[in-house]
C-alpha cells in the first residue's frame, strides 16, 4: 500500500526526481518542492503521512525549526530529514526537533523507501551507527568551543594586545607608557584603538570582555613581554 507523501526541498530538481521515483513505486506524492521558509506551512496544510524535508546545513542553528513546528501542529506527520552526510550533532538536533529519521541525499531509492515505511510505522529511520552517535550526543552534549576570544585577538595588532593585557591588569596610561617604552600620548592612542575595535566604551568594559572570552589566556605569551621603545620615541613619565 502506497504512502501519502510530501517531498519538500529547496532544490527543485532533486525534489522532483525523488518525487517521480516514489510515484513509480506506488506512493502518492502531494508536492514536490518548496523553499525552506515555507516548508512547515505547506506540510501543516497538506498533512501527509510522511514528509521528506530537505536541509542543506543540518548543523546550522535553526535548521530544524520547521520540524519542530510541524510536530507541534501536526504530531501525526512523520518527518524524515533529507540532508548531506551528517555529523552526530546534526542527527541529534534532528531527533531533538521531533524528526523520525535522517536520510542522506545520495541514498538509493530503495533505502529512501525503507526509511519511509519505518517512519510511517513509528520506528526510527536512520542507520544504526548514526543513531548510536546521535543518542550519545543527546545524552552527553559536547560544548561548542567559544572562538570569540580568537576572533577578537585577530582584530588586534600584537602591540594592541599587549595594551589590552595591561589595561586588564589595571594599569593607567602612564604605567602603560612606561612599561612599553612609549609616550603617554601614544599609549592613549593605542587604548582608544583597542576600545574601538572591541566595540566597548570604557577600559573596564574592555577588561571584562577580554576576561569573558578567554582572550587574556590566548594572549599569555604577550603578557608584559618587556617591550622595547617604538622607533623615534622615549618614555615620558
Amino acid at each position: 500500500m502506497g504512502v501519502r507523501l510530501m517531498v519538500v526541498d529547496d532544490h527543485r530538481l532533486l525534489a522532483e526526481a525523488l518525487a517521480s521515483a516514489l510515484k513509480l513505486r506506488g506512493h502518492r506524492v502531494l508536492a514536490a518542492a518548496a523553499p525552506a521558509a515555507g516548508a512547515a506551512e505547506l506540510v501543516i496544510t497538506r498533512a501527509p503521512e510522511v514528509c521528506l524535508l530537505g536541509t542543506a546545513a543540518p548543523a546550522e542553528p535553526g535548521a530544524f525549526d520547521p520540524v519542530t513546528r510541524i510536530k507541534r501542529e501536526r504530531p501525526q506527520v512523520a518527518v524524515l530529514v533529507l540532508g548531506p552526510v551528517p555529523s552526530p550533532r546534526g542527527i541529534a538536533a534532528a531527533f531533538a526537533a521531533g524528526a523520525s529519521g535522517y536520510v542522506r541525499h545520495d541514498e538509493r531509492i530503495e533505502g529512501v523507501e525503507r526509511a519511509i515505511m519505518k517512519a510511517r510505522a513509528g520506528e526510527a529511520a536512520v542507520a544504526p551507527a548514526l543513531l548510536q552517535g546521535a543518542f550519545a550526543e543527546l545524552l552527553n552534549p559536547t560544548a561548542q568551543p567559544d572562538d570569540e576570544g580568537q576572533r577578537l585577538l585577530q582584530m588586534l595588532t600584537p602591540r594592541e594586545v599587549e595594551v589590552l593585557v595591561r589595561v586588564a591588569d589595571g594599569e593607567d596610561t602612564r604605567l602603560i607608557a612606561a612599561g612599553m617604552g612609549i609616550a603617554p600620548s601614544t599609549a592613549r592612542t593605542h587604548v582608544q584603538r583597542v576600545l574601538m575595535k572591541l566595540g566597548v566604551g570604557s577600559r573596564l568594559e574592555a577588561a571584562a570582555l577580554a576576561a569573558r572570552t578567554g582572550l587574556l589566556d590566548r594572549a599569555g605569551p604577550l603578557r608584559h613581554p618587556g617591550s622595547s621603545p617604538e622607533p623615534g620615541t622615549r618614555p615620558e613619565l
